[in-house]
């Protein structure tokens, strides 16, 4: 029985629509709901009583067919502070159309574009040696669809410590020999990923590090928990160690892209975001950040023939 106040996710399975739609019939003022504490809630009695005036307009509860050109674009996947910048300053500068972006993981983020849950999947998965994606992953996660590969930014990411740490060079050798508690990413990011293979490689069992099963889901997540003293080291970026002040031990540079299909590149939202990481005003504004390349920042790397 649902709530007297439903959530966004809970009013989606009441009327067994997805979440995606729910908000745009938030944004069309197509649904009877107010904000409280920065979220959406939906009164049960008000969603019935609008259920049923829908009905007896002998009109659709829910417009089945594909979203117009002007609404606003739904983005999932990994995340990275340049990501929330670059956002941030188009909503700012454009009063049109927004992205709106959720932080889920990489492979999640490329699920939920493979289910039209989402128009755009933050990642990077790539090799980081070649840079290349693995096709075949990506036609299981957003399969019989085409779609693009474009490249936002090269990042470094590293292990971070306390600000104070003596470590001068980091390693999970080092981490399981000297069982310091790390922070760990949640499984299907690209962090885990890159965590789950290093172990691997080095023939290390996840039962030697201390904290493994100890999940957050942001970079920003993994530095707080260092910086409270809760884990001694974790992977993130380098910026999130400019941030708060944390030591940061390089491990490998990664590219960070975004997966749309084809007709979405094209949207205004894309191109703005794309010409906003071209821009010397972004550029200038996230300089202090360092260790990051913008040099290819649109690049096409792959798009279905």
């Amino acid at each position: 029985m649902p709530a007297e106040n439903m959530s966004t996710k809970e009013v989606a399975e009441y009327l067994g629509i997805n979440e995606k739609q729910v908000y745009a019939l938030i944004k069309a003022r197509g649904i009877p709901c107010t904000r409280v504490t920065g979220k959406w809630v939906f009164p049960k009695r008000l969603i019935d009583r609008w259920i049923t005036t829908s009905a007896l307009k002998e009109g659709p509860v829910i417009d089945e067919s594909a979203r117009s050109e002007t609404e606003d674009l739904f983005a999932a996947g990994s995340n990275d502070p340049v990501l929330d910048i670059v956002i941030n300053h188009m909503k700012n500068g454009d009063p049109g159309t927004h992205i709106f972006s959720s932080v889920t993981g990489s492979t999640e983020g490329l699920r939920l574009l493979g289910t039209g849950l989402t128009d755009i999947a933050w990642c990077h998965l790539a090799n980081p040696v070649t840079g290349e994606y693995d096709l075949q992953m990506l036609e299981n996660l957003v399969p019989h669809k085409k779609i693009a590969i474009v490249h936002l930014f090269q990042r470094e990411l590293g292990f971070l410590l306390p600000p104070d740490s003596k470590e001068k060079s980091m390693s999970f050798s080092t981490i399981a020999d000297k069982k310091l508690r790390f922070v760990n990413r949640q499984t299907g990011s690209g962090t885990r990923v890159v965590t789950d293979k290093i172990l691997s490689e080095e023939n290390i069992s996840h039962e030697s590090i201390d904290g493994y099963i100890s999940e957050v889901n942001t970079h920003l997540e993994v530095g707080l928990m260092i910086l409270s003293g809760e884990c001694k080291t974790g992977i993130a970026t380098s910026a999130i160690a400019k941030i708060l002040g944390l030591k940061f031990i390089p491990l490998i540079k990664e590219n960070f892209d975004m997966v749309v299909l084809q007709e979405t590149f094209f949207r205004d939202e894309v191109q703005n975001f794309i010409e906003t990481l071209n821009s010397d005003n972004f550029r200038k504004m996230v300089s202090h950040l360092g260790n990051y390349d913008f040099s290819r920042a649109g690049k096409i790397l792959y798009s279905t023939p």
